[in-house]
């Protein structure tokens, strides 16, 4: 009986080709490893290219600025001419400049543009480029890490980085409903604090504790904990799940409140 359980937990990645944009690091590059364990053929998308070649074989790196249009439609033409196909696209790329955290009236449109441009408008590009790959191999899985701040909102916090993060969720919403019947599924995953380069370059050792007190569990999460989600999400296991966002917030939202303004 336990066999059985076991193998029927497994994940049926194998064979499958997954884009992760942003996938040199943090949350992405795990997404990366997480797909690749499970037999997907991983391709890390990014615009540092000293990240992307410190990541290990399998996994396959393309350097691109994925918030440029002609860059993502090249990205895709690459992976289709190179593997013949795309089964999952894992849109994660997201930033969140120490500068960006100013009142908006303070705040440049560069920045906003900037922001927008990568968290939300890169996530758009790569599915009107992935789409039609995905309806000629008859179905696929589109992933878009969103964030708790699509939900809920931190007196201090980067409006920008908030306002890409909410757009994300009726994009994912649209998109599952219009290709459902492509057999394409359409999800997004809102993690809480995760333990990554963009929250370390935000915060200290002491900011970090302090954040993590906030979330019922005690910390904040870390990469894997969210990738494990999102191979889960891309797999033949979640076949009934489609148009929804998935937290992976160690509690953050089931409390209801977390503004951080103390510091």
């Amino acid at each position: 009986i336990n066999s059985s359980i076991n193998n029927n937990m497994q994940l049926d990645l194998n064979g499958k080709v997954a884009i992760v944009t942003g996938g040199a690091k943090g949350v992405g590059l795990a997404c990366c490893l997480g797909l690749s364990t499970e037999g997907a053929r991983a391709i890390a998308v990014d615009i540092d290219q000293e990240a992307l070649r410190k990541i290990p074989d399998p996994i396959v790196g393309i350097v691109a600025d994925v918030s440029v249009e002609n860059e993502c439609k090249r990205v895709v033409s690459e992976i289709i001419e190179r593997f013949g196909k795309i089964d999952t696209l894992i849109n994660n790329v997201g930033i969140e400049p120490k500068d960006s955290f100013r009142p908006i009236h303070e705040s440049t449109l560069e920045m906003w543009n900037h922001i927008l441009g990568v968290n939300l408008t890169s996530h758009f590009l790569m599915m009107k480029y992935v789409l039609p790959e995905m309806i000629r191999n008859g179905g696929g899985v589109i992933i878009n890490i969103a964030s708790v701040q699509a939900f809920q909102s931190e007196t201090n916090g980067a409006a920008a980085y908030g306002a890409s993060k909410g757009g994300l969720l009726p994009l994912t919403r649209i998109a599952a409903l219009r290709y459902a019947q492509n057999k394409i599924r359409v999800l997004a995953v809102c993690p809480g604090a995760i333990d990554t380069p963009l929250i370390r370059a935000e915060l200290d050792q002491d900011g970090i504790k302090k954040l993590g007190a906030l979330h019922p569990i005690g910390r904040i999460g870390n990469s894997e904990e969210v990738a494990s989600v999102v191979c889960f999400l891309a797999s033949s296991k979640a076949s009934f799940m489609t148009g929804t966002a998935v937290h992976v917030d160690g509690g953050l939202m089931a409390q209801g409140s977390w503004d951080r303004k103390a510091f």
